[in-house]
């Protein structure tokens, strides 16, 4: 039985490993983060608050799967052609992710100051 080149690791150190994992934790991090801001602001806010959470846990779970998916590509250009072919879609989610967040925080603080 002969394994497939392209399923060995590329990078002994499993760089591109270690980035998707770090990936992994981020957008865990984010989505929990949208979804506890939900939590804490859904009173003051009502049902907005549960569709940013949502949002933002979803924008979270996206950019995981873009990363993963940037992973296998850059796992397979690697192995092809020796050079790192990567997208900017996965920060583009996250960062949208956070600004989801971001907005929440604020909508909260706003809201509490005028009811204030």
């Amino acid at each position: 039985m002969t394994q497939d080149p392209a399923d060995l690791v590329y990078d002994p150190g499993l760089q591109p490993e270690r980035t998707l994992l770090a990936w992994r934790r981020t957008c865990l991090s984010f989505a929990v983060t949208s979804l506890v801001g939900m939590r804490f602001t859904v009173s003051a806010l009502g049902g907005i608050a549960v569709l940013v959470g949502v949002v933002g846990a979803a924008l979270a779970v996206l950019a995981y799967a873009l990363a993963a998916h940037g992973y296998r590509r850059a796992h397979l250009s690697l192995h092809r052609d020796g050079i790192l072919s990567r997208g900017g879609l996965p920060m583009l989610a996250a960062t949208a992710a956070v600004l989801v967040i971001g907005g929440l925080c604020t909508a909260y603080l706003v809201v509490g100051v005028i009811r204030a």
